[in-house]
Parts: structure tokens; C-alpha cells; sequence
């Protein structure tokens, strides 16, 4: 097959790392369900044959096999442990628990903090100016020939669209009493932070089904208003 093709796309990654990354870790292992340490978080490179407990690990001596740990609700992996096998560079590390990683896959951000200069190409991710790419699996979308990397928003598309979000939120003060409102654009939808009119309080509701009293002539034509 000619330059370029499947097959050289393939060949351009081991071939655990794309089975790995679909891979959901962190639950039950159905063989050692009685275990307390049935969790799966291990997984076997040369066998490829899903998350592994620690257990079933004992079945796959001398292999390699990799842990896979949290942070967030995301899966991660040591820096120590994917460089042996696998290049990692242009990925953005992070240091969490006094230990070096990188994530799996992407975590994409609804809208990038102002004064951000560099993002991930794939799925516009704040990074360090230093990097391209917030995860394994956006490197492997960023680097294949097929993504469109004009999709990304040019630098100045993206500050003049952060001026327009910006120009929709308001703020208006009457007296003492001041609120502040921002409507932000997620998905199609409208999160509104305005905060919301208080229920009446049983003092106010009292306060407004008083009624004033009937009025009576006073004699020397002073009107009073009784209580």
C-alpha cells in the first residue's frame, strides 16, 4: 500500500495503546469478585486482554504490564512507567501525589481561561506553551494525517469570540442594591448565574396583606388614619 495509508497510521503506534484508551478501568473484576482488591487498575501490554485486579495479574508474569491511577474521575499513568514504552513528548505531565503523570484521554474545556496563549490541538485544552496535546489520545488524533488542523481557531477568531462573551455579561447597580449577571454557551444552552428571587419570608407576607385602616373625619378637619 502507498505512503500514507492505514496500515502506516497503524504501524505509527504500538498496538496496545489504542485498545488500552478504550478501555474502562476502576471496576469489579468478575473473577475476583470477593477479593478486596478486585478493583481493575492493571493492564497487560502483551496480552491486551482488558483491565486487569492484582490478582489476575499473577497470570501474567513476565509481562509488561502498566498501572493505570486516577486523579479527578480521569484515568492517568506514570511518566515513570508509559516512557519505556511509549513517546510521550509534546503530551502536557502533571504532578499529582509527588509523582509525574500524563492522561489517557481528553478533557475537553467548555471555554479556555482569558489570558490563555496555548491550547491542545485537538480539543482546545489549556496547556503550557511548551506542549501540543493534554493527552495520549489527542496525540494520537493530533498527529494522524487526517486531522484537519485548520479546525483549530486561529488566535484572533478566538479573542474576538471571547470579546462577544464577554460583551454579554452585565452589570447594573440602582442605590445599594447591585447584581451581576453572565450568560455563558455550553452545548446550545444558556447557564444563567443571575441569582434568583428569594421566596417571600413570612414577615414580608404578613407585611403585605396589612391593610390600612378606614379613615375618619376628625373634627377640626384633621384626617386620621387608624392602625
Amino acid at each position: 500500500m502507498g505512503a500514507g495509508g492505514p496500515d502506516e497510521e497503524e504501524q505509527k503506534w504500538p498496538p496496545w495503546l489504542k485498545p488500552m484508551l478504550r478501555e474502562s478501568f476502576f471496576v469489579q473484576c468478575k473473577l475476583h469478585a470477593d477479593s478486596h482488591k478486585s478493583e481493575c487498575n492493571m493492564y497487560c501490554l502483551d496480552c491486551m486482554n482488558g483491565p486487569l485486579c492484582s490478582l489476575c495479574l499473577n497470570h501474567h508474569k513476565d509481562h509488561r504490564a502498566i498501572q493505570i491511577r486516577r486523579s479527578s474521575y480521569h484515568d492517568v499513568i506514570r511518566v515513570s512507567e508509559i516512557q519505556k514504552f511509549l513517546d510521550i513528548s509534546s503530551v502536557q505531565t502533571y504532578i499529582i501525589n509527588s509523582a509525574k503523570v500524563v492522561f489517557l484521554n481528553e478533557r475537553p474545556q467548555p471555554r479556555p481561561g482569558k489570558g490563555v496563549t496555548n491550547t491542545c490541538e485537538v480539543c482546545e485544552r489549556s496547556l503550557l506553551d511548551s506542549f501540543r496535546f493534554c493527552s495520549l489520545g489527542c496525540k494520537i488524533v493530533g498527529t494522524s494525517k487526517n486531522f484537519d488542523r485548520k479546525r483549530k481557531i486561529s488566535p484572533e477568531k478566538k479573542h474576538l469570540m471571547m470579546a462577544a462573551s464577554d460583551s454579554e455579561d452585565s452589570y447594573s447597580s440602582s442605590g445599594n442594591h447591585r447584581r451581576y449577571r453572565s450568560n455563558h454557551h455550553n452545548n446550545g444552552r444558556v447557564i444563567s448565574f443571575t441569582p434568583s428571587t428569594p421566596p417571600p419570608t413570612a414577615t414580608g407576607f404578613r407585611t403585605a396583606k396589612r391593610r390600612k385602616g378606614i379613615p375618619h373625619r376628625a373634627p377640626m378637619g384633621v384626617l386620621v388614619i387608624e392602625y
